[in-house]
């Protein structure tokens, strides 16, 4: 997804901030434009953002971003050019402006503006497909890629070089990497499971983010793997998931791990290089867990995990400890 800049849509903060019941309030100095947003990492000049947890102070502290939404604890850790905006719930707020950017981004469409066959021959020449393939516009597909059955790849997807997609798939807002093999019966980039209540309504939190999934990974059959809400959902180097894995938005994955069947993995928890998890163990949201560690098969991770640790159980403990209580 992207921002097209447009007069109508490069929205001046203090307008936006009007759309959201004048609940925040700007002096008229700090009206500055505000053209994206982010999080606290990616965000840049004239993008806003949002810190709702101690959790992110330290990101907070160094983001570039030219706004903020903050509770009023949290103002003293902004940066002098950012504008600290006060908000009783941040990340309430910054998702109502956020839908403002991406309108599209609580439910996926169909464009209906898929390619015939004959286009996609002319237009991807070393490309093979099978049966009731839909693809949209703005796809870019890289050499040597074979596509199976009943497949819908939407618009402004990326595919790289050499890369195997089974049957029966789904992909939206992702980039797939060279030499990746996709598995049938997968879902990749639908939206994430992100909401909140007020009072007796949900509001449904958008979700702008890309899936990434970098070179030489496996995804099973039957994965689901949720765009970010902000930030990128990231699959890294041959890294291998087997069927009916879980991983929700915003969640990092680094090089060379391996998840066994049914594992499944909250949003926003960051996964280390060398990882391997054993099958249907879950591992909650916005958690840390390090290189090298091994998780054992249906384990409950409820905190963060160093590197080189090998835990089981629920809650997940030191192996040791694991097996001295259970011999």
């Amino acid at each position: 997804m992207s921002v097209k800049k447009t007069k109508n849509n490069i929205l001046f903060l203090e307008k936006i901030l009007k759309e959201i019941n004048n609940k925040l309030k700007l002096k008229k100095q700090e009206n500055i434009p505000i053209n994206d947003i982010g999080d606290l990492v990616s965000a840049k000049k004239n993008h806003l953002t949002f810190c709702s947890t101690h959790k992110y102070i330290n990101f907070l502290i160094k983001t570039k971003a030219s706004a903020v939404i903050v509770q009023k604890k949290f103002t003293k850790y902004v940066p002098k050019k950012t504008i600290a905006i006060i908000s009783e719930y941040p990340e309430l707020d910054f998702a109502k402006i956020s839908n403002l950017f991406y309108p599209e981004s609580y439910f996926s469409k169909i464009t209906y503006e898929n390619l015939d066959f004959k286009t996609i021959k002319e237009k991807y020449k070393t490309l093979k497909f099978g049966m009731n393939f839909y693809l949209e516009e703005n796809v870019k597909i890289g050499k040597n890629v074979f596509i199976g059955n009943n497949v819908t790849i939407k618009k402004n997807c990326k595919i790289g070089n050499n890369v195997i997609i089974g049957s029966n798939i789904v992909i939206e807002n992702s980039f797939i990497s060279d030499h990746v093999h996709i598995c049938d019966g997968s879902i990749i980039g639908k939206k994430g499971f992100g909401f909140k209540f007020t009072k007796d309504k949900c509001f449904r939190i958008p979700h702008v983010g890309k899936v990434i999934i970098e070179k030489e990974c496996e995804i099973g059959a039957n994965c689901i793997i949720d765009r970010g809400s902000v930030k990128n959902t990231t699959i890294g180097e041959k890294t291998f998931l087997d069927n009916f894995v879980h991983i929700a938005h915003n969640v990092t994955i680094g090089k060379k791990c391996i998840f066994a069947a049914q594992v499944g993995v909250a949003g926003s928890t960051t996964i280390g290089d060398n990882v391997i998890i054993g099958g249907q163990a879950g591992i909650s949201g916005h958690l840390t867990i390090g290189n090298n560690v091994k998780i054992g098969g249906k384990s409950g991770v409820v905190k963060n995990i160093k590197d080189n640790e090998t835990v089981m159980g629920y809650p997940a403990k030191p192996f040791r400890e694991f097996v001295k209580e259970n011999k």
